[in-house]
């Protein structure tokens, strides 16, 4: 709006000097009084006008390099937390690996125990039964032995006695 009247300012100046007729030299000398007031007065609002512009231009400059701070202040602190976040995750994930691979171990400590645990009670469980069986064969053995000498001695005892005579039990 400021501008429009700034520009018919200067296009009325411009065409009163188109139409300038030859006065006398006072009213000569008044219009171009009056001539150099209006060019003065377009100078004064053409200046107001550059000095608003080049406020409002500084103003928008100093607008965007604000909001272009702003957002550079809201990504360092959006990869600052970021990089928090990750640096978390990259906690939590070993420690969840050190809880697995402890797990891990423990679980096959345990297994060996329990190997070895079933190991020594199978060959404690062998022992006892080679124990046994040597037992069982050494009755046997025994028996064999024995049930030989009865069979020998009911022979002698067969042998010496008459061949009529049997007793009947």
């Amino acid at each position: 709006m400021i501008r429009q009247t700034k520009i018919r300012t200067i296009k009325s100046v411009a065409m009163s000097q188109d139409h300038i007729e030859p006065l006398g030299n006072d009213e000569q000398s008044h219009q171009a009084q009056m001539q150099i007031r209006h060019l003065r007065e377009t100078i004064d609002v053409l200046r107001t006008e550059l000095e608003a512009q080049r406020f409002e231009k500084d103003a928008a400059v100093q607008k965007a390099v604000q909001r272009s701070t702003d957002e550079i202040q809201q990504l360092k602190q959006t990869a600052s937390s970021l990089r928090d976040e990750l640096e978390s995750l990259r906690f939590e994930k070993d420690a969840a690996v050190q809880k697995a691979v402890q797990r891990s171990a423990d679980e096959v400590q345990q297994l060996k125990q329990t190997a070895s645990s079933l190991r020594d009670e199978l060959e404690s469980l062998r022992f006892e039964f080679d124990a046994k069986l040597q037992q069982s064969y050494t009755e046997k053995v025994d028996e064999h032995s024995h049930l030989q000498e009865t069979i020998l001695l009911l022979r002698d005892q067969l042998e010496k006695q008459p061949s009529g005579v049997r007793h009947n039990d």
